[in-house]
Parts: C-alpha cells; structure tokens; sequence
C-alpha cells in the first residue's frame, strides 16, 4: 500500500494546487476511500499511557489544522492515530485569509501556511463531533477570531470553550498561530495570566476537562520560562510544543520571497521545536505532560521528541509527505525503538534525554 501512495497517490495529489489537494484527500477519507489503510493501532510495548486523566492507544496524535471542521474523525482514527486535535476552532464562523494560503516545499519536505483559522464556527463543529463515530481520544483547539482585539481576547476564548466544551476530550488554547494579526502576542506573561485565568474558571464551572496550551517555536528561553511558570502555576494540564514558525530555516531566499508570510512546518521546523520541548520539561522539572510537534517524519524523529521530555507526539506535514500508512507505520517503528533502546515502556523513555 505504501508503494501505491508513494508512486501513484502522492505523485497525483502533489500536481494539484496544496489546498485542493488538501480538500480532495478529506473528501477522500469521508468517502471511505482510505479504508485499506485501516489499522487499530495498540502495543504493549508502550505500556499504559495515561496522560492529563486520559487513556491513550498509542502515543501518536494528528496536530490541529488538518482536520479543522471535524469532518473525518472517524476515518482519521481508524488509520491508527492514538488522539486526533481538531481545529483550529473559533466562536463565529470565519473564511480565514485569502488564497493561495497553503504551499508546499517539496526539496525540504515542509509546508508554509497563511490559512487563518478557516472553519465553520464552534456551535457547528461540536455538534458535528458530538454524534461523529470515534475510536480515538479528540481533542478541540480553540483561538479568537480575527476580528477581536486582544484586549477583548479572553471574552471570545472563554465563550468559544463554553460552546465546544462537551464535545472535547480535552481543549487546547491556541495563543501562537502566526496567521492571526497580533496572536502571538497573548503569550506576553500579563495578557496569557489573563487568558489563561479565565478559561480555567470557565473550564472548572462548566466540569473539568484537560486543558493545554499551544506554544511559537519561535520563543527564546527567556520566553519560554515564564510561559512554564505561568501554565504550572494556574493548574493548565499539558503544554503542545510548537506551532509553525515565522522564519524560512532551509528554505532558499527566492523561494521565501515568492511565497510570503505564513507559518512554516514539516522538517526543517524539527530542531526548533525540539529545543523548545526541552526546555519546558527542565524548567518544569519534567512534571507538565508535553505533547511534541514539529517535523516528525520518522520513528527516529518521534523518539527524539519523547526523549527531550514529550509524553505525546503529534504529526501534520509527515502525514501530508507520508500518506495514509503513516500513522502505523510510525508507531510501530517507535514501539520497536523502544524495545531496541531497553525501554519497557513509553514512559521511562520521556525525558532520558533531556
């Protein structure tokens, strides 16, 4: 099956323009067309992997921003993710920015995009979700809409949890995304207190739910401390570590220029985002579940990311390059690399690296 993606699926898709392609492969999934590829994904040589209250197959989840409506949860978790993050959601409907919005960068195995929170609104995605067959841990990640200051940020983070909180299985705050005018800053320490604060209050009236925090790879470590300090102090259960960064590492200058602003992910974002992992798990002396996200295209890769001190990975550009095979093949080259390691399980590799 691999061969037939890889010399015939892929190679059709990719002469498609990226969000096209994009579109095709969901219509795709919805169709049932990927069902060959269908694997429920469980080893034992990952052990139990309970993480922020939840119980997790395997350690392998799709990031947010593939899946933004929800639309094909149910296919998505039957090609072997261990959780699945939808989004990003916002409280009213929104288009996102105008296109072309998504490119591909083939020679680096990456992507640049400047989507902008594209998708049909909270109320619509979590009803969609709330009768969608799953068999996987989902999680929802929320962020204001466009259209708000930040000064009234908190408000319309605050109502868009509320809209989609039964729905989630846990909710992840997305303060990072670099396609949302001034986004990135409610990571500043008084503007995240604020926010963080009050979804909290929210989250605990409304039944306590994990909630996490998605951080910029583009942070400094003296960035990064406060944000930890911050995220431990208010109680958030999980830091997702990292977004898309702003700057163009192995991209050629030409290229970068042609294509403009936006967020870049797939392999060359990887050292970065690593760097930030490790860091939060030494300020946070390794007791705040991290998720790890940002380059992950092979078991090697996923293994770096847990031994930096992620407790979970997630993957988006390795899917779009790898194809449908690749969430199992990633796990069982991971659950193999463990043993090869001397690991009896997933949790005694996180951080031993660190």
């Amino acid at each position: 099956m691999s061969f037939f993606w890889e010399k015939i699926a892929r190679p059709v898709m990719f002469r498609l323009d990226a969000e096209r392609a994009h579109s095709l492969g969901m219509a795709s999934l919805k169709a049932g067309l990927a069902r060959p590829f269908y694997n429920d994904v469980r080893y034992d040589e990952f052990g139990e992997i309970e993480r922020f209250g939840l119980r997790f197959a395997n350690p392998v989840g799709l990031a947010a921003g593939f899946d933004k409506n929800a639309e094909a949860i149910g296919p998505l978790s039957s090609l072997g993710f261990g959780f699945i993050e939808a989004g990003t959601v916002t409280l009213e409907p929104q288009p996102g920015n105008a296109r072309p919005r998504l490119f591909r960068l083939p020679e680096q195995e990456a992507l640049i995009n400047r989507l902008g929170f594209n998708n049909e609104g909270a109320a619509a995605i979590a009803g969609r979700l709330l009768s969608a067959e799953r068999n996987c841990i989902v999680g929802i990640n929320i962020g204001r809409n466009r259209h708000v200051p930040n000064e009234e940020a908190a408000e319309n983070y605050v109502a868009c949890l509320k809209a989609v909180h039964k729905a989630a299985d846990y909710i992840t705050v997305n303060v990072s995304s670099p396609n949302t005018p001034e986004l990135r800053d409610l990571q500043a320490e008084a503007s995240l207190v604020k926010l963080l604060e009050g979804l909290m209050q929210a989250n605990v009236e409304l039944g306590r739910k994990p909630l996490l925090v998605k951080v910029a790879p583009d942070l400094s470590g003296e960035e990064i401390d406060p944000i930890a300090d911050i995220c431990v102090g208010i109680g958030i259960d999980g830091i997702v570590a990292t977004n898309t960064t702003v700057t163009r590492p192995g991209v050629d200058e030409g290229t970068a220029k042609k294509i403009g602003a936006g967020g870049l992910s797939g392999k060359p974002l990887k050292p970065m985002s690593l760097a930030v992992v490790r860091a939060i798990y030494r300020r946070t002396n390794g007791k705040m579940p991290i998720v790890g996200v940002g380059g992950i295209f092979s078991p090697r890769d996923a293994f770096e990311f847990i031994s930096a001190g992620a407790s979970l990975v997630q993957v988006y550009s390795g899917f779009i390059y790898g194809g449908p095979a690749f969430p199992r093949e990633l796990c069982s080259g991971l659950a193999e690399m463990l043993v090869l390691r001397g690991f009896r399980t997933l949790d005694e590799a996180v951080g031993s690296a660190a």
